[in-house]
């Protein structure tokens, strides 16, 4: 289940939560992104 951060208040959301509203439960907020997990560095020659 992806979670998403609200900009406006940086809480994290799950999608459950935003089935019927895409707004922020917490402020109201309407701007949402999803932040990255992890990332993978390349070695190049």
């Amino acid at each position: 289940m992806p979670t998403y951060k609200c900009f406006e208040c940086e809480k994290k959301i799950t999608t459950k939560k935003l089935d019927k509203r895409f707004v922020c439960p917490q402020c109201g907020g309407k701007i949402f992104y999803k932040p990255r997990t992890k990332l993978k560095k390349i070695k190049t020659d």
